[in-house]
């Protein structure tokens, strides 16, 4: 290969599918003018981005055009050799008329990565069907504070949580034959106050022990075949020019053999946003000796002015070539380099290779034939909403029949529910910013979002039919116009229960209040929504607190005096019907905060995985303890811990501890608890949390049933890191507390256990999991 057929498998091209499924063409945008795709044609394509993200089109219409530009840039280069399709896929596959699924945050509240593995298969499946070959999730960041805009897309505040779950999505994606992006690498999440793309401060050891983890997991155990390189810079270094990181952390240590990708535009921004690239030669040049094997979104730094710079014997080609070996290899394993290679997805597998395609006639043939939100998509959509909806507090408000209705009859002795606030009539409440109808459809007014969003208030009423449901909105979003809360009041004093409908509006770059460029300076609610739920409180009928939100907000003195408080993270299409089956009791409430819930606004950051010098004290004004911790969640039953016993107190620094406990349902309604295992470390050599979350158990009971939860925990997990930056066990007495949360005063039983012998170093090879056993439990379903 030439050195510019070389590079050219090196960058993508930023081309949407067309309407009418013709051939993509360029998409435009704002920081590059790329090239015509006919201009690229004769050295190859490396990658196509977000055929299917960029704009509406049908599902069908969108394979085609695909296919057909598949087709071209196979016939126009020597080698035969076509594009690799990468789309968007956080909360789904990010096409129009794709299942809208809940949030990376809803998935950690599920504490489910069974359902997100099922979930992540679902969606690879349906994009692998159009001929997309690549995902750009999950996002691993781990959330340091909430202010920060783009909350929604992680898991939670917890590197173990977020670990496992995002594996667990990266399995999924993987076995249905789509590379899954782990994003973004690494320390995203930890920057300055908040704000998106801003310089990260942490330490080595913090971003050891809690940034890098969920990473480490996901390429060893999940096998990621692709990475995506951080915006940000940490301590002057920025993630796209860290050798260290790319290439002796990621390759050479943990043995990831896949390809690094640039965030968007990310390889320019060295020399335009970091400062460390003196032109666009030296910017490709500073990224590909780092690591980075791809420029996404489309041609720039790695088009001439990195060749200019081979040619001019900047950048070795030896260089080039490591990075083609590994998009070669990746493309190797995806079949796009086999000699029966064809275009044709596995959607339109009844349109030959051959004929079928060019005619006037295809496209409208083939309009409306591929289903991207099918009938088992929605139900694994709805079960995964189900099981992320949290119930804060309740005081016996809820459920509100008293004894779990159905669809069909609920709502007896309610005969007046009023459902107030901005979040009661908005059908898309319940989406991120990267569902397809508020990333894309936003700038497409009147476009038909694809799927059926109902509102909160259409499914109180599907829900409730035999209950007057009455609206009023109260105060919008993000508005600070309090004329409507008057109003709000009168239709709560009249009912019998009100139904406050809060959170946030998913948005771009300022254009919402949560998601990308969304930061926050507090996290009190956005708008006059505080105002109205004070306002409502003080009308003296009952207020169910909702939340569709995408990120954490303290509520003010409703955390102490609502009737109820149910959060959610924008929980996806079925959302609605899942927060109204809560409500009803027809869905036992399963949930868990993969975040905490602060109590004041303004007490950020603040997280649960901190030292005690974070907590709250005599000597500063400021109490960040939240009003609801890490892992808290009521069901309608309950339940008793009993019966612990430590079947090995003392275990070697290489050796094993084991316990072993009973949990039974003492109420009345079949429930799921969530056993939760903490590990506090007393006495170390470096500053360590006061406790973190080592594993955890869904254990789920019919009334008066038990079931015995036995956890082996390898003494790998006491690790950390040291005083002198290596990775070490200690001996010394430790703590096993089994919780309900991350609060003190939910700790229900707790082990006194101790490692013994001598200081022991542990590297990427070392366990990771606890072995956590359940017998006895019931199906979740």
């Amino acid at each position: 290969m030439t050195v510019e057929e070389k590079l050219a498998q090196l960058y993508g091209l930023w081309a949407g599918a067309s309407a009418d499924g013709a051939e993509v063409a360029p998409h435009q945008h704002e920081m590059t003018a790329p090239p015509r795709l006919g201009e690229l044609l004769p050295t190859g394509l490396g990658q196509l981005t977000r055929p299917f993200g960029t704009a509406p089109v049908d599902p069908a219409l969108g394979a085609l055009s695909l296919l057909r530009t598949q087709r071209m840039i196979a016939a126009g280069n020597r080698f035969g050799i076509p594009a690799l399709a990468h789309d968007e896929c956080l909360a789904g596959f990010a096409a129009w008329g794709a299942t809208a699924y809940p949030v990376p945050l809803s998935w950690g509240a599920s504490f489910d990565p069974g359902l997100v593995r099922e979930t992540a298969a679902a969606i690879g499946r349906d994009m692998r069907a159009v001929g997309v070959h690549q995902g750009l999730a999950p996002v691993l960041d781990v959330v340091r504070d909430a202010r920060w805009g783009r909350v929604e897309e992680t898991i939670g505040e917890d590197p173990y949580l977020v670990g496992v779950v995002a594996t667990a999505y990266v399995r999924g994606l993987e076995s249905s034959g789509v590379v899954a992006t782990l994003k973004h690498f690494a320390g995203y999440s930890a920057s300055r106050a908040g704000r998106n793309l801003a310089p990260v401060g942490m330490g080595a050891r913090e971003r050891s022990d809690v940034v890098l983890p969920p990473f480490e997991m996901a390429v060893r155990e999940g096998s990621a075949r692709s990475v995506m390189h951080a915006y940000t810079d940490t301590d002057g270094i920025p993630s796209a020019a860290d050798a260290a990181l790319l290439t002796g952390l990621l390759r050479d240590t943990w043995g990831f053999t896949g390809t690094v990708v640039a965030d968007y535009f990310g390889v320019e921004f060295l020399r335009t946003l970091h400062g460390v690239a003196g032109d666009d030669a030296d910017a490709a040049a500073t990224a590909l000796g780092a690591g980075v094997d791809v420029e996404l979104p489309t041609v720039k730094t790695f088009g001439a002015p990195l060749r200019d710079a081979v040619a001019a014997g900047r950048v070795p080609e030896e260089v080039v070539d490591r990075a083609l070996r590994r998009v070669l290899a990746q493309k190797a394993a995806l079949g796009l380099l086999d000699d029966d290679w064809s275009p044709v997805p596995p959607a339109l597998a009844a349109v030959s290779a051959e004929d079928g395609t060019a005619e006037d006639g295809a496209a409208e043939r083939l309009r409306g034939t591929v289903d991207l939100d099918s009938p088992g998509n929605r139900a694994l959509a709805r079960r995964l909403a189900e099981e992320a909806v949290v119930l804060l507090a309740n005081d016996g408000t809820l459920p509100l029949t008293g004894g779990g209705a159905t669809a069909a009859g609920g709502g007896a002795g309610l005969p007046r529910i009023a459902v107030v606030g901005p979040q009661a009539e908005s059908p898309t409440a319940v989406l991120g910013c990267y569902s397809f109808p508020v990333h894309i459809g936003a700038q497409h007014p009147g476009l038909d979002p694809g799927i059926e969003l109902p509102t909160l208030r259409e499914a109180l009423a599907a829900e409730f039919p035999d209950a007057e449901i009455v609206h009023a909105e109260g105060c919008g979003v993000d508005t600070p116009d309090t004329a409507g809360i008057p109003g709000a009041v009168a239709a709560a004093r009249g009912a019998d229960v009100v139904v406050a409908a809060l959170g946030d509006r998913a948005g771009l770059f300022g254009r919402g209040t949560s998601g990308e460029g969304c930061d926050v300076p507090d996290l009190a609610l956005p708008g006059a929504q505080q105002q109205l739920l004070d306002a409502l409180l003080d009308c003296g009928t009952p207020v169910v607190a909702v939340l569709l939100a995408g990120r954490p907000y303290a509520l003010g003195r409703a955390a102490a005096q609502a009737a109820a408080v149910v959060q959610t993270f924008f929980p996806g299409q079925e959302g609605t019907r899942a927060l109204a089956g809560v409500l009803s009791g027809r869905v036992a409430p399963s949930g868990r905060l993969p975040v905490s819930v602060p109590r004041l606004p303004g007490a950020q950051p603040s997280t649960y995985l901190a030292p005690p010098l974070a907590g709250r004290s005599a000597v500063s004004s400021i109490d960040p303890t939240p009003a609801f911790a890490f892992g808290h969640g009521l069901t309608y039953t309950a339940f008793a811990w009993s019966d612990l016993v430590v079947d090995t107190p003392s275990a070697p620094t290489d050796g094993q501890l084991a316990l072993s406990f009973t949990v039974t349902n003492t109420g009345q309604r079949r429930g799921t608890e969530v056993a939760q295992l903490y590990l506090h470390d007393p006495v170390a050599s470096v500053v360590r949390p006061v406790q973190r979350l080592i594993g955890w158990a869904r254990v789920t009971l019919g009334p008066g049933e038990s079931a015995r939860v036995s956890a082996g925990v390898p003494a790998d997990l006491a690790s950390f890191t040291g005083v002198d930056g290596r990775r070490i066990v200690e001996p010394g007495a430790l703590e096993l507390r089994l919780a309900s949360s991350a609060a003190e005063a939910d700790t229900r039983l707790r082990a006194a256990v101790e490692l013994t012998g001598p200081v022991r170093e542990v590297d990427h090879t070392r366990r990771l999991h606890a072995e956590i056993e359940v017998a006895g439990a019931l199906p979740a379903h």
